[in-house]
């Protein structure tokens, strides 16, 4: 598998191939390998792939440079998942061009599919980021991670808002891993990696460059079921990740503003383009979990034994019956805390046990 890793990060850093171009060199020859001993003549089929590019693969792995990179992310406790891995997020994958490989700090779990990215302006007002922090963390009190970028302004107040409700964030850079920006960040940086993951695909010590926001975007909303646009202006980069989000068929939500407020333009203008408008967290999740639960809807309906539970679980279940109960009824009923209760709900119908419907609603599935 080293060996494997090796070939994949001598390949993303290879000048002039970029994450498409190496989906189409993959969907070739198969193997990154395979790509730097494949013939010029082959190389030169693939659409989009010139000369001098093709020159590089054939000059082979810059080993040195890739041996030091590899390094540098040991030096920081970080990894690297590439694009045939198990543990690559699945969402991402299936966008246009998902990026050959990712740097990650921290660690990725399976339950990070139901994720919801919360992005906005760097420019915030005391309004916009109380609402961003309460979505975080009624998202993660819903056992739904939270992603954004980390940036100045709302994506900060989002992963604060998730880490705050003792959730999963995960924090998508414009940089290298190994680079806390900005810097007066570097507390919430630790943060997420303890409770959930940095990741970007920016080689070791990359800067904050301009360009590199938009391509980062591309994965924030890749990650995501959904996608939250909190005070944007009508030139804000939240509107290239709510760009994105549409072409990869996410949902997309925006948060009203203030008429007239430059900081609400890009936003109004969303939600006068048909974007769902968001003024509570209940909004988000009347739209996402019903796709959340079709998706996970390929198996039959559970029969037979119910599969191992915990104690507190085989509370909740035994409670749910076929007409769904409030979830203010079932933390009377059990007399759990708020938290422990839509966590342990949100475990039950990851399970394919019980049925979540709008307005906190809960029932065991028949």
């Amino acid at each position: 598998m080293a060996e494997d890793t090796f070939h994949w990060l001598a390949l993303s850093l290879s000048p002039g191939v970029g994450s498409i171009l190496i989906k189409r060199l993959l969907d070739r020859f198969k193997t990154p390998e395979a790509v730097f001993h494949a013939p010029m003549k082959e190389l030169l089929k693939i659409e989009g792939l010139g000369v001098k590019a093709a020159g590089e693969i054939q000059r082979g792995p810059m080993e040195k440079v890739v041996r030091r990179e590899l390094s540098l992310l040991k030096e920081v406790g970080g990894k690297i998942i590439t694009l045939k891995d198990d543990d690559y997020p699945k969402r991402l994958k299936d966008i246009y061009d998902p990026p050959a490989l990712l740097y990650v700090r921290g660690e990725l779990r399976s339950e990070d599919e139901l994720a919801i990215a919360i992005v906005g302006s760097r420019k915030t007002s005391p309004y916009g980021r109380w609402f961003t922090e309460k979505i975080g963390q009624d998202l993660a009190h819903h056992g739904i991670t939270v992603v954004s970028g980390m940036a100045r302004g709302i994506d900060s107040v989002a992963h604060k808002g998730a880490l705050q409700g003792r959730g999963r964030t995960i924090a998508v850079l414009g940089c290298g891993v190994d680079v806390i920006y900005p810097s007066e960040n570097r507390n919430l940086f630790y943060q997420i990696i303890e409770q959930g993951a940095v990741l970007s695909e920016f080689p070791m010590g990359s800067p904050p460059e301009g360009g590199h926001f938009p391509r980062r975007n591309r994965i924030i909303s890749g990650l995501s079921i959904g996608v939250v646009i909190v005070q944007a202006s009508a030139e804000s980069g939240s509107l290239i990740t709510a760009g994105y989000a549409l072409e990869q068929g996410r949902e997309v939500f925006a948060v009203p503003g203030n008429v007239g407020a430059e900081g609400s333009r890009g936003t109004n203008r969303l939600i006068k383009e048909g974007t769902k408008l968001v003024d509570s967290t209940e909004d988000i999740l009347e739209e996402i979990l019903p796709q959340w639960k079709r998706e996970k809807e390929t198996t039959s309906p559970i029969e037979g034994p119910v599969p191992d539970l915990s104690g507190e679980e085989k509370v909740l279940y035994h409670l749910l019956g076929e007409t769904p109960l409030h979830i203010d009824a079932i933390i009377r009923e059990t007399q759990l805390d708020p938290g422990k209760v839509s966590s342990l709900l949100l475990n039950l119908e990851l399970k394919g046990l019980i049925d979540q419907w709008p307005g906190k609603c809960f029932s065991k599935k028949m």
